[in-house]
């Protein structure tokens, strides 16, 4: 008999025992080793989750711009510092107040400090870079500079 070993977050292990003759796959089985294996509400709870925002990248002839959902957080709660090629975007999220009346009884969404740090390629224009935050969406616009841009060279005979 074979076993599957299933690592959360606590770094708990489970496993879960498979018959060597089962080509199956049985969702229900891993579905209940899963749920052996989470952390009760209490300690998850005194774990800090990380809130880490996931960025978009474009670019177009003349500027990349950067997009990062920041649900919930503050515009004076946002640091964005530019140090050479590295581009850091820091800030908090804050907690809902809690009501003393109210009871939890699922909690998904992480809050607390965040740092994302992302190294620029060659040719941004670092004095000119714009940001705005709208609607929970922080935009970067950092345009090229104009030797970085591509040109049309033109052919002569």
């Amino acid at each position: 008999m074979t076993g599957i070993i299933l690592r959360n977050p606590t770094h708990a292990v489970a496993h879960v025992p498979v018959d060597s003759w089962a080509w199956s796959w049985d969702p229900f089985r891993t579905l209940a080793a899963l749920i052996a294996a989470e952390p009760s509400a209490a300690s998850a709870a005194a774990n800090d989750v990380v809130f880490a925002p996931r960025f978009d990248v474009k670019e177009d002839k003349g500027e990349y711009v950067l997009s990062a959902d920041l649900p919930g957080v503050k515009p004076e709660a946002v640091e964005i510092s530019l140090d050479g090629d590295r581009l850091k975007v820091s800030g908090r999220r804050e907690n809902r107040h809690k009501e003393e009346t109210e009871q939890t009884c699922l909690s998904e969404i992480s809050y607390g400090s965040f740092a994302r740090e992302l190294t620029l390629p060659e040719g941004v224009d670092g004095e000119h870079v714009h940001a705005s935050l709208k609607d929970g969406v922080l935009t970067l616009v950092l345009p090229k500079k104009p030797e970085a841009r591509p040109r049309k060279i033109a052919v002569t005979s």
